[in-house]
């Protein structure tokens, strides 16, 4: 077992503590059922999601252990069950689903979930994406 974090208490400065917790998880890559075009439907494209959940300091680790983390599987598997045989016609919809999703949690005191897709044929190469975002009003 490990120690608590707390043990470094009193060492770091008032102005230097963290006033934000976060955590994310970047690019996971989904094969997804998406868009309207012709050429598009039925053919799976891979989408990139990206999430980042900041928390309360009371649903932040406090120490080194498993039990007091928070789950990134438990996101994976939100974005996995939220796009599962389904079809969408476009990322904004997979974007504000997987939102509503991850903002449920208790603790989550700010959000950011986006997506991205290369659509080489219709964008010469670029990426198209999508963000959803709640920031809480400055205090």
């Amino acid at each position: 077992m490990t120690q608590p974090m707390s043990r470094l208490d009193g060492l770091v400065p008032e102005e230097l503590k963290p006033r934000t917790r976060r955590v994310a998880l970047h690019g996971l890559s989904v094969p997804v059922d998406i868009g309207f075009h012709d050429f598009e439907l039925g053919n799976p494209q891979r989408l990139l999601v990206d999430i980042e959940v900041w928390l309360d300091e009371a649903h932040f680790a406090a120490t080194d252990e498993v039990a007091d983390a928070w789950n990134y599987d438990a996101l994976r598997n939100i974005v996995l069950e939220t796009l599962e045989d389904r079809r969408f016609n476009l990322q904004e919809t997979v974007v504000r689903e997987v939102y509503q999703r991850v903002a449920a949690p208790k603790g989550v005191i700010r959000l950011r979930v986006g997506s991205r897709i290369r659509l080489c044929v219709v964008s010469r190469g670029c990426y198209h994406a999508s963000r959803v975002e709640r920031i809480p009003p400055q205090r």
